[in-house]
Formats: structure tokens, sequence, C-alpha cells
């Protein structure tokens, strides 16, 4: 087996950039500690990865010294286990951590990452997005430049709903054709195409016609995602077709996916049992139990919010680098 030798130049033209990165994780640090939160660190192997649908994870083996064995995955997102800690101290917390997404590969995409969580009792989205803002403005500069266009950071965040979104881009009721995708289809104006369902098409037009056009003039916050389309979430109690989710887009970039956060552990079971039927229908191998112990946990968790930020992405749009691989130490 030939090993490739670590070429010293391709570190040095990118060690400004990831020098860069360093500072940023320690302003991040001091911007979380001065709000009071508890910086924490949960396992990486674990029992069960997470309950989304499209994800695929990275599976090993956990041996015991008594000779026995149990599969352990590498987690997607250190939600599940951030969730307990809160349930079980009360507190607000964040953490800096590795996760892996296997089968991910482009300029914005790898498949071993940092991910900035972090989860704020008491919190509603929208102050939830506030402190994301707050965040966001105190580590990139005034302005950063993404697809040769400026992208001024330090003005007010656009905040838009889906639904909006979708009449304006898309000229479609999104929430009044939930679960129809004819009715979807024909407002798009687009031909359904074979076997897709109405999510399938809701994605198709969110990638095609929304995600490239916003956060180009500013930052936008794209809130109150189709129920289905947030397991984790609690419903609008506005309109209940919507649920309480936000994700934040810069310059063409999704850098962040937030909730506020559902407590029912009732409705959150059943809300797994559906994901892990979906998924082990479309790729048998990616199964596992529920996660018990999130589960128990939930009923004591306080009304809260959480976010998962894209570190990586961030440090790309802070240094103006074109993909995420110049700002990973090796790859």
């Amino acid at each position: 087996m030939s090993v490739t030798a670590l070429d010293p130049d391709r570190i040095a033209e990118r060690l400004p950039l990831l020098k860069r990165r360093m500072e940023m994780v320690g302003q991040t640090r001091r911007f979380f500690e001065n709000r009071a939160y508890l910086e924490v660190e949960t396992p990486y192997a674990v029992p069960v990865p997470g309950e989304e649908v499209h994800l695929r994870c990275f599976r090993t083996m956990l041996e015991r010294p008594d000779g026995t064995s149990e599969v352990r995955f590498l987690h997607t997102s250190p939600e599940f286990a951030m969730k307990r800690i809160v349930a079980a101290s009360g507190q607000a917390i964040f953490q800096l951590a590795r996760v892996w997404r296997n089968g991910e590969a482009s300029h914005t995409h790898h498949p071993e990452f940092t991910m900035l969580e972090w989860y704020r009792p008491g919190a509603d989205l929208s102050s939830l997005m506030d402190e994301t803002e707050a965040y966001v403005k105190a580590l990139l500069p005034e302005t950063v430049w993404r697809d040769e266009q400026h992208i001024p950071i330090h003005v007010p965040f656009e905040r838009l709903t889906m639904q909006d979104a979708f009449a304006r881009y898309v000229g479609a009721d999104l929430l009044g054709t939930a679960g129809d995708a004819d009715a979807l289809a024909q407002q798009a104006r687009v031909v359904l195409r074979d076997g897709e369902t109405w999510e399938d098409l809701f994605f198709r037009l969110l990638l095609d016609k929304i995600e490239p056009v916003i956060g180009r003039e500013q930052p936008t916050f794209l809130t109150h995602w189709p129920a289905e389309q947030a397991a984790l979430a609690r419903k609008d109690p506005v309109d209940s077709r919507g649920a309480l989710r936000f994700e934040l887009y810069i310059g063409g970039i999704e850098l962040a996916n937030a909730f506020e956060e559902l407590t029912d552990p009732v409705e959150q079971r059943a809300r797994f049992e559906a994901d892990r039927s979906r998924r082990v229908a479309l790729t048998p191998e990616q199964d596992w139990p529920l996660d018990e112990a999130f589960l128990t946990a939930l009923a004591g968790m306080p009304e809260c919010s959480g976010i998962a930020l894209g570190f990586d992405r961030l440090v790309m749009l802070a240094t103006g680098a074109p993909a995420l691989r110049d700002i990973l130490w090796l790859v």
C-alpha cells in the first residue's frame, strides 16, 4: 500500500487560514462564556447516531474486556446527548463537536467536520435568532466575499418564512398544498417526476429556486418549515401545518439549522418511529433502536431552543476560502 507524503507547501499556504480558524475557536468560547453558557463534551461513538432519514452513518464496534461487543456509530450530531444534559442540569450549554456523515463530499461538505451546537433554556425561536445573529456578527467581518459578490454582515438579518419564500420565488402556496404533489407542481409550473412525492418536490423547489437566491443581499433566516420537515421541533401554535424551525443562509451557504425544541416524549417517539420506518425502507442497513435514554430525559426537558451551526463553513465565510478543505489542517 502506498502512502502519500504530506506536502509542506500545502500546509504553509493554508497556515494563515488555519490560524484564523483557531482565533475563531477562541472567540466562540469567549462569546458563550460571556453569556453564562457551560461548555460540555459528549461521546462521539454512540449506540444511536440520530434519526435523520437521509443521513448515512459510520459504523464501528465496541469491544469489551469480557469479550462481548456492541455496535456503535460515530454520531451525526451531539444533539441527543446535549439535550439530556439540559434536561438534567437546566443550564445553557454549548459544544464544538466533531461529527461524521458518510457519503458527503463537496466544496461545502466533508465526511468529518466541526459542528457548533448550543441549547438555551427559556429561549424561543425569535430570541435564538437574535443570539445567532449576534454570534455571527461577532466572528465575521462587516462584509464577506462569496461567489464574486460582497455580502454585508453588519446589516439586520432578513427573517423570511418558508411560506413567504415559496410565494415569492416559486409562486406556490406551500402549506396549502401540503401532501398534494400534483397541486404543488401545478402552482410551481413544473412537471412532476415519476414517483416524486410532495416532500421530494418540496426539496427540489427549495434547492433549485430558493436556496440559490436567498442570503445574497443580506444573511437570511428561513423560518417556519413544514411540520413534516422538523422532526425535533415544536409545531407552530399559530399554524400547526408549520414547525418552529429556521435555517440561516449567507452567500449561498446553509450555515445553521435550529429548532424551538419539542419536549413531549410521546409525540417525539411517534415522530422517531415514523422516521425510522422511512429510513430503513430506503437503506435497510441504517437500522438501530430508538434512543430510550433521550426519550426518557425529554420528560424533564425545560422549554428550550437549540441550534447546530457548521463551524467550518463559518470559517470559510470569514476567510474567503473557496472550499472547506482549505480551512482543514489535514484532508
